[in-house]
This record gives structure tokens, sequence and C-alpha cells, in this order.
């Protein structure tokens, strides 16, 4: 027979451990052997992980593909209070390095059998005795499926050093576990066909080990024998600067939604016509309107009316928009702000916004939004993403100081931000 596996063999095996970190929630995972990154690409969505580092001895490999965990545009546009730090790393399985220390979880998939014995007695070391995470997964091939692969002689893969079969895999693993303190489970990926599974077993077998206890601190001089290849910060909302960028576009996109709604029901999108109030009285007696809302499909019954404000010399007419108005009709910037209070000093000295005299409305100015006006929208959110970027260069790049990132310590929120990214809707109007 000649075996073929859907999904393949390799896919099993990445998507083995993201079910893994989905079930276990670990905030720090390293995987060693990195290689071309394909694993640490599925692991960055994967929102319970603060810290995500890789390991390879074959620096230009991780040179080559570092860019697969660069953030993307939709990462700055749409920042969540989840965070992500992602670290390179060029070096060895057999070396210390004391920034590995401390991780949740450790995977070595299809590694350990490019080792020679000796390195393999310093790879247990390192990991289990030095490293020692709370949980390790290691991926090896399963000599006694090899039988299935037609002509195949010898080793699946030219720089194997060895290949296990399972009794041979589970007597290493199991004096890992007595020797450093971890128990074992064991697994694989690849069935093999419901007639031999019993005889050959997994064409890839896996033993997952849990650490048993916690070893007191120890006073060792820290080592850096890694080299720093990559290191980048993902836009959390935890970050002040992104935090109020994301909630100023927010409100100004929804604030203009709401005025253009209220426009076109009340005058039919024109200026003219519009009721305008300038007593307390009049203000909450005019027009009192029923709007969409965009989020949950709900209707909203606000009251707006315009006023009247001198700018440079120009009377200009205002769309007044209550801040308890714009937090009912858009749930999300009610969650950003908390509450209107809160809300109500966020915006204030923001230079992007307009807020009435007491601070609780905003004044959105009356104008009907052509061509230009679109095409200035679509570059303030085309700046905002330059400039968020440019903020965020900086960590891409490797310090020279070995630094220990996985002690942070952060309060973190949880929640789902809307696809719809600032004017997203009027910058398809212009195409």
């Amino acid at each position: 027979m000649n075996p073929i596996f859907t999904p393949s063999l390799h896919s099993q095996r990445h998507q083995f451990v993201v079910d893994f970190v989905r079930k276990n929630k670990p905030r720090k995972v390293a995987d060693l052997g990195c290689g071309e990154c394909r694993l640490l690409k599925q692991l960055k969505f994967q929102r319970s992980i603060e810290l995500l580092v890789g390991v390879d001895i074959n620096g230009a490999k991780i040179k080559k593909n570092m860019l697969r965990l660069a953030p993307l545009s939709t990462d700055y546009l749409q920042p969540t209070f989840d965070q992500l730090h992602i670290d390179l790393y060029q070096g060895s399985v057999t070396q210390r390095d004391a920034r590995l220390t401390g991780f949740d979880l450790v995977t070595s998939i299809e590694l350990i059998e490019h080792l020679i014995l000796p390195d393999l007695e310093l790879f247990s070391s390192v990991v289990f005795g030095y490293m020692r995470p709370a949980n390790v997964i290691i991926s090896t091939p399963n000599s006694e499926f090899n039988k299935l692969f037609p002509g195949l002689t010898g080793f699946r893969h030219s720089d194997h050093k060895f290949e296990w079969n399972r009794s041979e895999f589970r007597s290493w693993a199991l004096k890992v576990c007595l020797d450093y303190g971890y128990e074992a489970e064991f697994t694989g990926v690849g069935e093999a066909p419901q007639e031999l599974q019993e005889s050959v077993g997994f064409c890839s077998q896996i033993g997952v080990f849990r650490r048993m206890n916690v070893l007191p601190n120890r006073f060792e001089e820290e080592v850096f024998f890694y080299t720093l290849v990559y290191s980048v910060n993902y836009p959390t909302l935890c970050d002040n600067n992104t935090f109020i960028e994301v909630l100023l576009s927010e409100v100004v996109y929804r604030a203009e939604q709401m005025k253009n709604s209220w426009m076109e029901k009340t005058t039919g999108g024109t200026n003219w016509g519009l009721p305008h109030s300038q007593t307390e009285q009049q203000k909450r007696s005019a027009c009192t309107e029923r709007l969409d809302c965009p989020g949950g499909g709900e209707e909203l019954t606000e009251s707006l009316w315009t006023t009247k404000q001198e700018e440079s010399g120009t009377l200009n007419r205002f769309v007044v928009v209550p801040l308890a108005a714009l937090c009912s009709f858009c749930p999300k910037i009610a969650e950003l702000s908390g509450s209107l209070s809160n809300l109500r000093r966020l915006l204030m000295d923001q230079p992007q916004v307009k807020l009435s005299q007491d601070g609780f409305s905003l004044l959105v100015k009356c104008e009907e939004q052509g061509t230009a006006s679109l095409l200035q929208n679509v570059n303030c959110s085309q700046n905002r993403l330059t400039a968020m970027k440019r903020r965020m260069r900086k960590m891409h790049q490797p310090s020279s100081v070995p630094i220990k990132l996985n002690q942070r310590k952060t309060g973190k929120q949880i929640f789902d931000l809307e696809k719809l990214v600032l004017l997203s809707g009027n910058a398809g109007s212009v195409n």
C-alpha cells in the first residue's frame, strides 16, 4: 500500500498542537525546531497565547520565513485587548538560554530523530531539566509504520539519525519522566488501515509530558546562547495610544452615520430645512427619529437637533449627537469607554472631535459628503494605519540586549471587535 493522509501528516501534527492549546490555554508557548514557522503561524491566532517563541538552528530559514508572523493590516486597524509578543531565535536545542524558561508549553515536532544520541541526552537535560515547562509535546516517526511505505529502505529522511518503534520511544520517555519529574501519555497521528492499527500503530507517535511538581527557584547564572533574529509586538488596545485611536475612529464614524441617517429621514439628505433649536426646551422637543442600529439590528429612538457655531469667522451648522445616543447606537463604543462620563473624559481635548459646551454631545458638521470628502476619510484611515505601523516598526527589530519578556504581567479583557473598520463603508463607495 501507499499511505496517503488527508489532511497531510504534518497538518495533523500541527492540528494536534492547536487542539491542545485550545483546550489548555497556555499563555507562553515555544516551538523548538520551528523551521518554516508554519506551526507558529497557526498558533498566533490562539487568543490565550501572550508570548510565542520559535527556535531553530538554521538562521537563514528563520529569516526567510519570519515575515509569516508579522502583523497584518487588519491587526493594526482592528486591535483587541489580547496581547501577543513573538520572538524567533537562532540556536541549538542542546544549549541553555534563560529566555526559554518558565513556559506553559514547549513543542518539538519531528525534531529529536535529527539528533545524535549524545545530543538527545543534552536535549532532555535542557528541555526537561533546565527549561522545565508545564507541558511538552514531542512527536517522532514510528519505525513500525515504515513497512507500509512501498520501496522504503532505511529511514524516512536522509538526515534522520534514528527512528524508534513504539516500545523504544516509550522507554526513552519514561526514563525522562523518572529523571525530571514528569508524567507522559502516548498517542499519535496518521492512522494505519483499521486491520493494521494494532500491529503498526500511528505513522507519527506523540508523547505528551506534564510536569508533576514545581521545583524551588534555582539560583543559577543566567545564560543567553541564542541569537534573537526577529521580534514583534502585536498592536493591542492595552496600549493607550492604540486605544484612543480606535475609540476616536469608531466615534467619528458612528456619529457621521447617525448624522447622515437623521438628515436623510429629516430633509432627504440636504442641509435645507433642518430643524434648529437653541433653547433646552426646543432641544428636547426637536426631531425625534428612529435609527437602525448596525450592530444588533435594533431600533433606537433618540433626539438629534442642529445648532450654529462660528468657526474662523464662518457661521456653521452642526448636528448635535448626544453621547448617550452614540453609546446606544454603537455598543462597542459603550464597551470601550465603560461609562458616559468616561467617554466624555476620553474625548475632551481631542482635536478630531468637537464637543458641546457641557461635553455630553458631539457636534457633527452639516455638509453633504461628496467624493472629495470620502477620499479624505479614506486617507484618514490609511494615515492611522501608517502611524500605527511606524510606532510598531521598532518592535520588529531584534535587540542586541537579551530581555526576559516572558515574565510580563497583563490585565487582559476579551471581547470581539466588529469587522467594520474606520470608514470602510465610505471607502467602498469611492470604488
